[in-house]
């Protein structure tokens, strides 16, 4: 198979979707690998890299698209990139397909296999190839929050972790999923005083366990946010339905519960945002207030850190990748439901019930 690697064209977006390892691994396998000059520069990963592990190098992204059976990637594709897919090719990558309708249906249009590294699930029903990104995004999720609490950009001017004499800050996360969990270890590491919350008692069990002294659970319900938005400093939405758009937990009536100069870090932005004052931002331009709040609403937060994000997310990704080159995706539907899974619409037919549900479209059953 052949299988191309262009550069990443989201505002900000410095990952890639491969690594030279993994185009020695694809080519060790007898497939080809074409990557676009310079998409490795930004996780530090320079064309003479690819180039040494048998990869061929192309000047534009149109010329790895029109090229290849099979394109791996970060981000959705975007405006300029859609008219490049060709039908039945095989597009993976973080598709989000739930919070974008536009996105959908012009991939429908393209009749393209959309696998989507979102919805591919393991043995334990979780999801392997989101869980890298969701503990990067957890983890800088505090750290921009932060630095956002900083006087000059608009925040209430608190340090998170305190000083002899004077109280910690106080984070709200909300969400006791992967996001969350390594949200809320990064905040007690700096010393805060921090609330995790969720709807599951057992997850909530399992945390209380784990978690350091600094560290509540406190079980989420419409009251106790409003409760905690006026004790925090930085709240954290940390919400997952799985492949579906994020459910408002905080609307736009509750940020008068909260102090202005607090921060709200919207981790869930790229399924649709918990919060319903998110919009997205980038990480040029990454904050906005509303009614004294500084809201922090990137799409693409591991971006930022791409070097770290690369490794962690194709490490993930890269098994994966060489079964789909082996088999095909609808071979590999067939031999593994957790693929399967991964398939939101194939040759023009939506097959993802969420997705489907979210903008109102039919849906079929994947034929495996």
């Amino acid at each position: 198979m052949i299988v191309g690697v262009p550069s990443e064209v989201k505002a900000d977006e410095f990952r890639v979707g491969m690594r030279p390892v993994g185009a020695e691994l694809l080519i060790k396998d007898g497939h080809c690998v074409v990557v676009q000059a310079g998409a490795g520069l930004g996780s530090g990963f320079a064309d003479e890299l690819y180039a040494s592990a048998g990869a061929t190098i192309v000047p534009t992204a149109a010329e790895v698209w029109s090229r290849c059976q099979m394109i791996v990637k970060v981000k959705e594709p975007q405006p300029g990139e859609i008219p490049l897919i060709k039908a039945d090719q095989i597009v993976f990558t973080y598709f989000h397909f739930a919070a974008d309708k536009e996105l959908t249906l012009a991939c429908l249009q393209s009749k393209c296999i959309a696998c989507a590294y979102e919805t591919l699930t393991d043995d334990a029903g979780k999801l392997p190839l989101l869980t890298p990104m969701s503990e990067v995004a957890g983890k800088l999720s505090i750290q921009e929050g932060a630095k956002y609490l900083e006087r000059p950009w608009g925040g209430s001017g608190v340090l998170l972790g305190g000083v002899p004499g004077v109280a910690p800050g106080n984070v709200l996360i909300i969400g006791g999923g992967v996001v969350g969990t390594c949200a809320a270890r990064m905040a007690a590491g700096l010393g805060a005083d921090v609330v995790i919350t969720d709807i599951n008692l057992d997850r909530l069990r399992f945390l209380d366990e784990i978690m350091p002294a600094n560290v509540r659970t406190i079980y989420s319900d419409p009251q106790a946010i409003r409760e905690r938005l006026r004790w925090a400093d930085l709240i954290i939405g940390a919400v997952l339905v799985p492949g579906a758009r994020a459910p408002k937990l905080i609307r736009r009536d509750d940020l008068v519960h909260i102090r202005p100069g607090s921060v709200i870090v919207d981790v869930a932005i790229d399924q649709g945002g918990c919060v319903e004052t998110a919009k997205v931002t980038t990480h040029r331009d990454p904050v906005y207030t509303v009614d004294g709040i500084v809201h922090y609403c990137v799409g693409n937060m591991p971006g930022a850190v791409a070097r770290t994000s690369t490794q962690a997310l194709t490490n993930a990704t890269m098994p994966w990748v060489l079964k789909l080159a082996k088999f095909g995706a609808d071979q590999l539907a067939r031999m593994s439901p957790h693929f399967a899974s991964a398939i939101n619409m194939t040759r023009g037919t939506l097959v993802n019930q969420a997705v489907a549900q979210a903008h109102d479209l039919d849906c079929e059953a994947l034929g495996v």
